[in-house]
């Protein structure tokens, strides 16, 4: 586990939080939408291949929005999203596994579930057909390739975020073939794209590759999509305010 002592106060919270976490005494058999196809057929469509995320909250974002969540799914899912991202994470995202399953039965698009996952346990509090595995928080020795395997055995397919070539290189060595590159700092919660732009290159072109946070504008997705993103996965500027969910989307989707 990473050493937390050079994590922001906030991740910390996540951590410990996580950490307290009840876990389910049953394991999990899913049959998941592949989502590589997915992101691969928006392109293919002349659209950039976007992950809208229902997050009603964040430490990092002011507000909060109460809209339900299948409904919130749906109207992105209209936008243009190839697929959906829903946090997991209750005390400080308000997000729950609740709101995963009515957003899953909504759409017929890949959902993701995004959630600070520690132990093997952990993955089996919800069907989804993608989980989030960071790369910074499970690297004891051998933790990523158990976690990575404990998802696969269950039939998920498995999102390994990375914020350096560090991370990178461990994630493609316990075999991560869906990586994700995450432009904030879990240190300082500072977001540089100029990271992605970075990483990107050191990818294999058999790896499906994501760009995460710091997607405020369509500029922003040209930009990442120029430097070899497969996908996009975009929250606070989908979610942002009160705003048309709908329209902020394929406000991305048709940059």
């Amino acid at each position: 586990m990473d050493d937390s002592s050079s994590l922001a106060p906030a991740v910390r919270s996540i951590l410990d939080a996580a950490r307290e976490r009840e876990t389910p005494d049953r394991q999990l058999s899913v049959d998941p939408e592949p989502l590589p196809d997915a992101l691969d057929s928006a392109a293919a469509g002349g659209h950039a291949p976007v992950v809208a995320e229902v997050k009603p909250t964040s430490p990092t974002t002011d507000g909060q929005r109460d809209d339900d969540p299948a409904e919130l799914a749906r109207e992105m899912v209209a936008g243009g999203a190839a697929a959906i991202s829903v946090l997991t994470e209750p005390e400080h995202f308000d997000g729950s596994t609740d709101a995963l399953r009515t957003v899953r039965d909504a759409v017929d698009v890949p959902v993701l579930r995004k959630d600070f996952l520690l132990e093997e346990a952990q993955l089996d509090a919800v069907e989804a057909d993608v989980v989030l595995l960071i790369a910074r928080f499970l690297d004891g020795d051998g933790e990523l390739e158990a976690m990575l395997a404990a998802a696969r055995e269950r039939g998920f397919q498995a999102l390994v975020e990375v914020h350096d070539r560090a991370e990178l290189r461990r994630a493609l060595d316990a075999g991560a073939d869906i990586v994700g590159v995450n432009n904030r700092d879990l240190a300082a919660l500072e977001v540089d794209l100029d990271t992605f732009e970075s990483v990107a290159p050191h990818v294999p072109d058999d790896v499906t590759l994501l760009a995460e946070s710091g997607i405020g504008s369509p500029a922003d997705a040209r930009r990442m999509r120029a430097a070899g993103a497969d996908g996009l996965l975009v929250g606070s500027a989908i979610m942002r305010g009160d705003g048309d969910v709908r329209e902020n989307t394929r406000r991305l989707v048709t940059a």
